[in-house]
Order: C-alpha cells, then sequence, then structure tokens
C-alpha cells in the first residue's frame, strides 16, 4: 500500500494508476476517462495512464503507455478482434502494476479482470468503473425492447453483451476491492444481484461548462422537445415518439432529434418520424448547440448507466423529462420529471405539463440551473476522489467478506450527491 493508503493522510495526493481500453478523449466513454483524468491531475494526483490511443491529451500525468505500442512498433487492434484487444490491454496494465507502486487502480469494463486480480494479490485497491447496470440486467433489458420491437437482436460482441463477455464481467466484479456506480440504477441493477452495498461506491459524472452554456433564448420559440443520443432501442426513442404524438404538443411543438440510427430500428420507426413537428436532424459533435434550441429533453431510456446529455441538458437550462432508467441526477418535481422506464402515459402527462404551463418551466428550468454547479466534471472529480478515499479506508480483508460497521455506512454517506 502506497503512503496515502489506509494510514495515509486523507488530503495526501494519491498514486493512481488508471487504465482504460480505448482512445481516451473519444466520444462517450472516452470523454468521460478524459474528465476523470485531468480532474485527478489539476488536483495533484500522480497519474499512470494506461490506454490504447490519445485522442485527446492529457496535460501533466506521470507516464502515459500505449498498450498497443510495444517495442517501438504499433501493434494493429483490428486484427485480433475486440476480445483479444481487451485481453492485450489488460495484460500490459497488468504489467504496468507489477513494476510500479500505487494506491489505488482504476480500470473499464472488459480489460480489468487480470489487473484487479494482481491488485488484489498486492494488497492495492482496485476499483473497476461501472459505466452500465449489471451486465445480465443489461442484457435482458435490451434484448426483451427489441423482441417488443419486432427486432432481431444484435449478434454476439454487441454492446449488448454474449457469453464471453458474460463471464468477463462477471469475472470483473469478482476481482475488484469495490465498483463505482455512478447511479441509482446502477447500483440497484447490482444489489437486485446479491452484491453487498458496501461494494458499490457512489460516484457521478459531468458536464463542461466551457461547452454547455445557457443559451439566450427568443421567449416566444414554440415549445420544443430534443432527443439526443444513440438512436437505438435501449434510450427508447420509441417511448419518445409515441408519448410527443399523444401529446398536444405535437400540434404546435417541434421535436429536434439528433443521432446516428441504428437502420433497422429507423425503419420501424419512419412512420412516427414523418410527423411534420418532428425533424431528424442526424448526429451532432456539438450538444450545447442542440440543448439551445430546447425547452426540455426527452430520454426514456430502457437501460443506462448515468447519461451525459442530462448533465448536459441541466447545465443549458433544459429540463430532462427521462426515465429512472436513465441514471439522472434529477429529483422528481424539482429540477425535472421522471418516469418510470416504458410508462408512456406518465410521459405524455409530463409533455402535457410543460407544454402547457409556463410557470412550471420557468420554476424546473431555475432549479435545473441552480443545481448545474454540482454537475460539472469539477464536482465529478472531487467525487471520484471521495471514492478513492472511501475504497482507501475500507479495510481491504473486508472487499470480499463481510463488511464492518464503519464500512456499512459508506453507501449512505456517498448516495446522497
Amino acid at each position: 500500500m502506497g503512503a496515502a493508503g489506509i494510514g495515509g493522510a486523507r488530503s495526501a495526493p494519491l498514486s493512481v494508476l488508471y487504465s482504460f481500453p480505448g482512445a481516451i478523449g473519444s466520444p462517450g466513454s472516452g470523454a468521460i476517462a478524459w474528465h476523470q483524468v485531468n480532474q485527478l491531475v489539476r488536483s495533484g494526483h500522480d497519474v499512470t495512464l494506461v490506454v490504447a490511443s490519445v485522442a485527446r491529451a492529457v496535460v501533466g500525468i506521470r507516464s502515459l503507455v500505449r498498450s498497443f505500442d510495444l517495442a517501438g512498433r504499433r501493434i494493429p487492434e483490428r486484427p485480433l478482434g475486440r476480445a483479444r484487444a481487451c485481453a492485450w490491454h489488460d495484460w500490459r496494465a497488468r504489467r504496468v502494476l507489477a513494476t510500479g507502486r500505487f494506491d489505488v487502480v482504476h480500470t473499464w469494463p472488459l480489460a480489468a479482470a487480470r489487473t484487479l486480480e494482481l491488485a488484489r494479490s498486492l494488497g492495492v485497491v482496485g476499483l473497476r468503473e461501472a459505466p452500465g447496470t449489471h451486465i445480465l440486467q443489461a442484457c435482458t433489458a435490451v434484448r426483451r425492447e427489441y423482441s417488443l420491437l419486432g427486432l432481431q437482436a444484435p449478434a454476439a460482441g454487441s454492446p449488448i453483451g454474449d457469453g464471453d463477455r458474460l463471464e468477463v464481467e462477471e469475472r470483473e466484479y469478482a476481482a475488484a476491492t469495490a465498483l463505482l456506480v455512478p447511479s441509482d440504477a446502477v447500483a440497484d441493477s447490482f444489489m437486485s444481484r446479491g452484491f453487498d452495498r458496501f461494494r458499490l461506491i457512489r460516484h457521478q459524472y459531468g458536464f463542461d461548462p466551457l461547452e454547455i452554456r445557457v443559451p439566450v433564448r427568443d421567449t416566444k420559440h414554440p415549445f420544443t422537445a430534443v432527443f439526443l443520443g444513440r438512436c437505438a432501442p435501449r434510450k427508447g426513442l420509441h417511448y419518445a415518439l409515441r408519448a410527443w404524438h399523444a401529446s398536444p404538443a405535437s400540434e404546435t411543438g417541434r421535436l429536434l432529434i439528433y443521432g446516428t440510427f441504428d437502420p433497422e430500428y429507423q425503419d420501424v420507426l419512419r412512420p412516427a418520424l414523418a410527423h411534420r413537428s418532428i425533424t431528424v436532424c442526424g448526429p451532432t459533435e456539438k450538444p450545447g448547440a442542440a440543448l439551445a434550441k430546447a425547452d426540455v429533453l426527452l430520454l426514456p431510456s430502457v437501460e443506462e448507466g448515468s447519461a451525459l446529455v442530462t448533465y448536459e441538458a441541466q447545465g443549458a437550462g433544459v429540463i430532462p423529462l427521462v426515465s429512472t432508467a436513465s441514471g439522472a441526477m434529477v429529483e422528481h418535481g424539482v429540477n425535472g420529471l421522471l418516469h418510470e422506464a416504458g410508462d408512456v402515459d406518465a410521459l405524455t402527462g409530463h409533455i402535457d405539463l410543460l407544454h402547457s404551463q409556463e410557470k412550471v418551466r420557468r420554476f424546473l428550468r431555475s432549479a435545473a440551473l441552480s443545481r448545474a454547479q454540482q454537475l460539472t466534471w469539477a464536482a465529478a472529480g472531487r467525487e471520484l476522489e471521495h471514492a478513492y478515499r472511501v475504497a482507501l479506508d475500507q479495510p481491504l480483508d473486508h472487499a470480499f467478506g463481510r463488511p464492518s460497521e464503519r464500512t456499512q455506512g459508506h453507501w449512505d454517506d456517498s448516495a446522497v450527491s
């Protein structure tokens, strides 16, 4: 255990091995990883970064290891296939861990088992990011949605998982000291599978206030809803469309859809998308510009971890109308409106309410903006450091057995954020 370990000062800088098996700084999980590492460095922590590639550099890290660079040459990832590429990355991260001295190891799915197992044997805290719900719940929920839509679920190796992925993720769950969970939805999915809550440490994601700003709005603009994300069954766009069509908002308002469509899914939705109030805008790399046009965000996700767009929406003063499965940091009736996944009637009612009641829109928008500073990546960085400290304070002999009374309280302390 490093100097900032169990017996060290809580304010002492930590030595962190951060392993991400993708392109750090790329959209999605790559952006999450970039902001996490950037905030750790800004807070003075000593970070060794192991990544497959770099889409956006982080300034100030101690060391950078590109896992596919070996002896001055780059190993091509594509011929390896996804599973072998992840296994190779895991092996490289394990080698770095074996030759260094770290307080915390932070890993990501599908490329973490060997690294976490070594961390455990060395007495180093090994954390595994849980950006989505438990893999069995995710697979079940998404496959059910494909079936309801009359679509064939994607083949093995897809984002919803297959037998090999199930085995890999279960091995990672078992090897980790604790899992980093960004929402109650994720935590609940693991506890429903028998995980003790003390092995689930709550943190959060965020938004960048330099990219997401509060727009100056034309007060006479039509009521505008926006869907922003991958247009796939998992995100529940079909539920958003049903609710929108059922609401009077579709008569005078507009629904803007940003994202890349899965082709078969688009075919199923084509009649609903043809309505005159709906515009399919295509993918965008500037969510702030898309949100600047909106009053509300529609995200009726079926399965999610903690969708970044829900943070970005609140930073832009856009009211989230989202499912409880979206992982949003939203308190119903305070800074947004929540519905159970698949509840079209509830979502329709929420659209109706905000379409017809300008006072309610103003109240919820003001509340969302008042909480926005709690949702930035700087705030997320503080939560991540707290998560590391919680894990370091937890005796390792309790990590795989019965928690102590003191440890048992960590979940309660962390969940209120």
